[in-house]
């Protein structure tokens, strides 16, 4: 697939994560939620959250975004910044945060605000070290960043794993 093929036909899964009360919630997004950085943002907005909507979103088994809202305010986490180079989504999100295309052949490497989900309780370094374990899949990651959040069981259910 080139980076002008949209990705909705390839989007494992797009999930809202949100706390109501200090309650998280996971609802499940429509793959055309996950086109591109501002209808994935537009479809976050629209959940009540002390603090915002995290968006999750995972596409082929490839790569995956990390993306929060708050009001106005979006900021992203790309967990291989190389995928810009074969996906749509990527491309947008690599262009959101000012980023050059990276060669495929590159080293995948995560790119964007890894600060995004520190007052949930998931601190920089945390993600970041999530991010550099190559063993993971993007859906482990994923689960293991929403366990670190509080909500890793909602999370599993949803898309379908087994908790571990």
């Amino acid at each position: 697939m080139s980076a002008s093929e949209p990705a909705t036909e390839s989007v494992d899964y797009a999930l809202a994560a949100y706390r109501e009360e200090g309650v998280w919630q996971v609802a499940e997004l429509t793959p055309d939620h996950a086109v591109d950085v501002e209808t994935l943002a537009s479809a976050l907005r629209r959940f009540p959250g002390d603090g915002g909507a995290v968006g999750l979103v995972a596409v082929e088994e490839d790569f995956f975004l990390v993306l929060r809202v708050a009001g106005q305010q979006t900021r992203l986490v790309l967990s291989d910044v190389t995928a810009a180079t074969e996906w749509e989504l990527a491309a947008d999100v690599a262009e959101h945060l000012g980023l050059p295309v990276v060669e495929d052949d590159d080293d995948p490497e995560p790119a964007g605000d890894l600060d995004l989900l520190t007052d949930l309780g998931l601190p920089a370094a945390a993600l970041a070290e999530i991010l550099d374990d190559d063993e993971l899949y993007p859906d482990e990651m994923l689960s293991d960043i929403a366990r670190a959040l509080g909500f890793g069981e909602l999370f599993d259910d949803v898309v379908g794993l087994t908790s571990a």
